[in-house]
């Protein structure tokens, strides 16, 4: 009887380790997913400086968030000011936000130059002139402007451009590209040595560049910050033309996808959550291997048709790399939305919604880009 009783604590004990170890594995899985979804979200806030009670403090220490984006106009509450106010603020903030964490921080905007412009004259930056009336001068004109603005973004800190636009300028009434002058050219030779020339530039001064708005937006007749933008019937095939030679050429670290609808292409979603335009088209018809970064997914196009989680789970689905929730929408500001993306996705995992191999080789794919341009 006293060996049967020692045979069975034995035993317990044993099955008790195995409980343990296998707890302590889930653990560990589960805290590398988490630094993997975090890495895969780029993230919008309020504030020109920012203390220890942020909640984009506790995002970045806590939920392990890489990329942040900055914006001088905050939408829901109609304000200025949002995180950029001077020359002298903005750096200020970056290099706060940079001492946050031993990893590498993307802190990003979007500086086209004209009419998409973060860093304004008026806040004390230098002026930048849209990329149409620079390609219209020629490559001299583009690559000027091109320093100024990577010079401007290195000396305050920002690290990653949303620029240049690639839209091709289909329809110059485009209410978002071509009334704005955003597209250098309706020729798409102009706009791919165009681009060119804008990222040797960035590239020159340590800022990441990203080629947006894929597969196209320059024929649209909407604006997908108000809603859905259907493109199908105005796409031409000629759009995809300075992706497909910067790409073969090696120069494109970033991909912006655009939230237009172009059934021409396979897909009724639209393109930032379509399988077959970023697994099918981008990744392997055009062998894009750098990182995929969604057009804000606070645009009316995506927010209005979608919950936060069934967004996020398109998204990933898709293949998109990076998840911009820029809280910086019409909607309500929430200071949450981190810890309510985490817990979703990691939800997903769990339930077989999501691929945990997926996530984390997105997660690599930005720390590769972080590794090659930021070190």
């Amino acid at each position: 009887m006293k060996n049967k009783i020692v045979a069975l604590l034995f035993l317990a004990a044993l099955t008790a380790g195995v409980t343990q170890g296998q707890t302590a594995a889930v653990d560990t899985a589960d805290a590398a997913l988490r630094r993997d979804i975090g890495e895969m979200l780029l993230i919008g806030f309020r504030g020109t400086a920012i203390d220890s009670g942020h909640h984009i403090v506790r995002d970045i220490q806590e939920y392990h968030v890489g990329s942040v984006i900055l914006f001088e106009y905050d939408s829901p509450s109609g304000t200025h000011h949002r995180n950029v106010a001077s020359p002298q603020q903005l750096k200020e903030l970056c290099t706060y936000l940079q001492g946050l964490t031993d990893e590498p921080l993307f802190i990003s905007v979007d500086q086209e130059g004209g009419m998409v412009a973060r860093l304004k004259v008026r806040d004390g930056f230098p002026a930048t002139r849209s990329p149409q009336s620079t390609a219209a001068e020629g490559d001299k004109a583009v690559r000027s402007n091109a320093r100024v603005v990577a010079q401007m973004l290195r000396s305050a800190g920002v690290n990653l451009n949303f620029a240049p636009c690639v839209d091709v300028n289909v329809n110059p009434a485009c209410p978002v590209i071509g009334k704005l002058e955003r597209s250098f050219s309706a020729d798409t030779d102009v706009v791919t040595r165009c681009a060119r020339i804008w990222m040797e530039e960035q590239t020159k001064r340590g800022v990441v560049s990203c080629l947006k708005h894929f597969p196209g937006h320059g024929s649209a007749k909407g604006d997908t910050h108000a809603g859905l933008v259907d493109v199908s019937s105005t796409w031409q095939e000629t759009e995809l033309a300075p992706y497909r030679t910067l790409i073969a050429q090696g120069k494109v670290d970033m991909v912006m996808v655009a939230h237009v609808v172009n059934h021409r292409l396979g897909d009724t979603l639209p393109a930032s959550l379509s399988p077959a335009v970023v697994r099918g088209l981008l990744r392997r018809d055009m062998g894009f291997k750098g990182v995929v970064v969604t057009d804000d997914l606070a645009m009316g196009a995506i927010a209005k048709q979608y919950g936060l989680e069934e967004t996020l789970r398109l998204a990933i689905l898709a293949g998109a790399d990076l998840l911009c929730l820029s809280n910086n929408g019409a909607q309500r500001y929430n200071p949450d939305i981190v810890p309510q993306a985490v817990e979703a996705i990691v939800r997903m995992v769990h339930e077989g919604k999501l691929s945990r191999a997926d996530i984390h080789a997105s997660a690599e794919r930005v720390r590769a880009l972080k590794h090659k341009r930021l070190q």
